[in-house]
């Protein structure tokens, strides 16, 4: 299999991902495989394996807006509050504008800081619009959509996606509650470490199928209200599904993902450097490829999403393909690293490619997967664009 390699590398050489499922393809056909474990017992990831999508939730909140606008329930030029009154400081914010972060989104207090539920909402529907510094990307937007797509719905936002694209594409094992009997094939999240200048911190005790976003689990108050940016978990085979169906135009229309793909943010500053280049939750063609989340193959059509656990999507309309790859990069794993000031990674003793392990206060050793991100191009990306070469041919 073509991918072996490149899933030795992540999850036996360097062991940044504890495990991985990747694949790649055309509206009829795919490439698929597979490698690693899904928690500390050391139980083999499978085809069938569950995986936290984390950030990957905000596409399938876009494809819902995208959806409703194609059927003329949703008027991108509105005001957010046409469709979610509850959010009464952005009245002069449209859909539009949140849904491709034109503007910054800024509550009183964290909401991952809340001490329950009511807390967190009161927070959330207390945000204000800001202008925008050079990294506009947020969870923000797609936890306000969640309630557009509501609002002009009239339906509950899992309600909304198992009728508009979960039941009609066969997505049978994508969940916002995974059902009890299925947590057993959940990639486990737990355990992440993080140093943050000089503080070490250790997430434990995130159990099989609870997101690990910690925003999602506050929100999430019976385990079914999806929040929008966060909190899905599907498995590799449902994503093949939806990403076929989407090339197949059976999901949204090919205007809505031509609008999708629109840079709205992205602008060069006066450094030379350029902002972040964002679609409709979503990243576009950047100039810089070291910051894209689209693949130097892919067209400036492409849609390219990520995910703190560990994954990346990317689908081309114009070339007709899609790749994705879901790994766990955060069980037992460092999984952030921000240096005191004037140290390096390598005081800490990681490689100059973030790769390695740390030495944690009670002596263990922990793996980095600090610079997964920045990976993917030279040992995944490389191979997905030959494979999908040799599929065309």
């Amino acid at each position: 299999m073509p991918f072996q390699s490149a899933i030795r590398f992540f999850t036996e050489e360097t062991r940044v991902l504890a495990c991985m499922s990747v694949a790649c393809g055309t509206a009829d056909r795919s490439c698929r495989a597979w490698g690693g474990v899904i928690d500390e017992q050391g139980t083999p990831v499978r085809e069938d394996s569950l995986f936290d999508l984390a950030s990957l939730t905000k596409f399938f909140t876009a494809l819902l807006l995208m959806r409703l606008y194609d059927r003329g329930k949703v008027d991108l030029d509105a005001p957010v509050t046409r469709y979610a009154p509850c959010f009464a400081g952005l009245s002069g914010l449209t859909v539009r504008q949140t849904a491709w972060f034109e503007k910054s989104l800024q509550t009183p207090g964290r909401v991952d800081g809340a001490p329950s539920r009511d807390e967190a909402l009161a927070l959330l529907f207390a945000a204000r619009a800001e202008e925008n510094g050079p990294r506009p990307y947020s969870d923000m937007h797609a936890m306000v959509l969640k309630y557009v797509v509501e609002g002009a719905s009239g339906l509950p936002y899992m309600t909304l996606l198992r009728n508009e694209i979960l039941d009609p594409l066969g997505m049978r094992e994508t969940f916002c509650r995974v059902p009890d009997a299925l947590r057993p094939r959940c990639v486990s999240t737990n355990r992440e470490h993080r140093i943050e200048k000089g503080n070490y911190i250790l997430r434990d005790g995130v159990l099989p199928g609870v997101p690990h976003d910690p925003k999602a689990r506050v929100l999430n108050a019976d385990g079914d209200d999806c929040p929008g940016h966060a909190g899905l978990f599907s498995t590799a085979g449902d994503i093949v599904r939806l990403c076929q169906g989407i090339l197949a135009g059976r999901v949204v229309s090919p205007e809505a993902l031509r609008l999708m793909a629109e840079n709205h943010v992205g602008r060069r500053l006066p450094d030379g450097t350029t902002t972040q280049c964002l679609g409709c939750q979503c990243y576009v063609r950047h100039p810089d490829q070291h910051f894209s989340e689209t693949p130097a193959f892919l067209s400036d059509a492409a849609l390219g999403v990520s995910g703190f656990t560990g994954n990346h999507l990317a689908v081309d309309p114009a070339q007709g393909v899609f790749e994705f790859y879901l790994g766990s990069r955060v069980m037992n794993r460092l999984s952030v690293l921000v240096p005191k000031e004037g140290e390096t990674w390598a005081d800490y003793g990681l490689n100059p490619d973030g790769t390695g392990t740390v030495l944690w206060p009670d002596g263990s050793r922990v793996i980095s997967s600090v610079h997964y991100v920045y990976l993917k191009d030279e040992h995944l990306h490389s191979v997905t664009e030959k494979v999908l070469r040799d599929m065309r041919d």
